[in-house]
């Protein structure tokens, strides 16, 4: 039992390197041959292997992420369609379209004129309904954290052994320091990837340096500008704290989203704190 789970883990890690490059070189021709040398896996069965941890040939991903970035841009940018087309790696502005309508039964223009529709409906809510505060413009610096990956619906996601599986490590390879913070990196839009290809990683930012083990990851969280809100309830109403922070503040805001993933900082310990009085900080990248 122990050897299948180290094996498993050994995979897991291999994979976790692949996505990582995959989700920072949108913007690049993806070579296929490089994947397998980062993976370490075996070049004859790289394309085996990644299909069953994915759920998906590698291929099919790379073209997933592509697509579901670009709504994303779509949505929350104001760049053109043609520049969002290079943005996440098509050749022309046609072969986005045409995979676009394809995964998602619309065209690219269609869902961006949808969005207008998104944006006026969610400008009714009231900021002080879900009690945000107005963001701060910080700049961060690069950090180090151990992660854990997870995929599923964000509601439905085993956080508590998430964390209790990277505090094992920290106390494993003696990280403890203070300032360890508890990051949440929610990659995908819930409206525009299915539910069971959803990524979020569990992060702990640490001060020490670490190795990976099983399938905890060591990675750098890159830094830059964000703009950071301050939230305080319900983790249910976080859709609702997402849809003001991108529909009714960052359209009028006069910045332009960074393609990188939000933050979610928990502030409050949630098994110490009632509902309605927890807090998290919410990083929204901009330019």
């Amino acid at each position: 039992m122990a050897e299948q789970s180290t094996s498993k883990n050994y995979y897991q890690q291999n994979l976790n390197r692949v996505i990582d490059f995959i989700h920072n070189n949108l913007d690049s021709k993806i070579d296929i041959a490089l994947l397998a040398e980062l993976s370490h896996f075996s070049p004859y069965h790289f394309h085996r292997i990644t299909r069953a941890l994915l759920g998906e040939p590698i291929g099919a991903y790379i073209t997933r992420a592509r697509i579901e970035t670009a709504a994303k841009l779509l949505r929350y940018s104001e760049n053109s369609i043609e520049q969002i087309a290079y943005k996440v790696g098509f050749e022309t502005p046609s072969s986005l379209s045409k995979a676009f309508k394809n995964h998602f039964g619309i065209s690219p223009s269609a869902h961006r004129n949808k969005k207008e529709f998104i944006i006026k409906k969610q400008n009714i809510m009231k900021t002080k309904e879900l009690n945000i505060k107005k963001p701060k413009i910080v700049d961060l610096e690069d950090q180090k954290c151990l992660y854990y990956t997870m995929h599923g619906a964000y509601q439905t996601l085993d956080y508590g052994s998430a964390w209790e599986k990277l505090w094992g490590e920290v106390k494993a390879q003696k990280l403890f320091t203070k300032g360890i913070k508890h990051i949440g990196l929610p990659y995908d839009d819930p409206k525009i990837t299915e539910a069971d290809k959803i990524r979020y990683d569990a992060c702990l930012i640490i001060h020490k340096d670490a190795k990976p083990n099983g399938d905890v990851g060591v990675k750098e969280l890159k830094g830059g500008k964000f703009a950071v809100f301050l939230y305080q309830g319900s983790y249910k109403h976080f859709a609702d704290v997402y849809d003001h922070m991108f529909n009714a503040w960052l359209i009028n805001s006069g910045h332009e989203l960074r393609d990188a993933p939000s933050r979610e900082k928990y502030i409050s310990d949630a098994r110490r704190v009632s509902e309605e009085k927890l807090k998290t900080e919410f990083y929204i990248p901009i330019k």
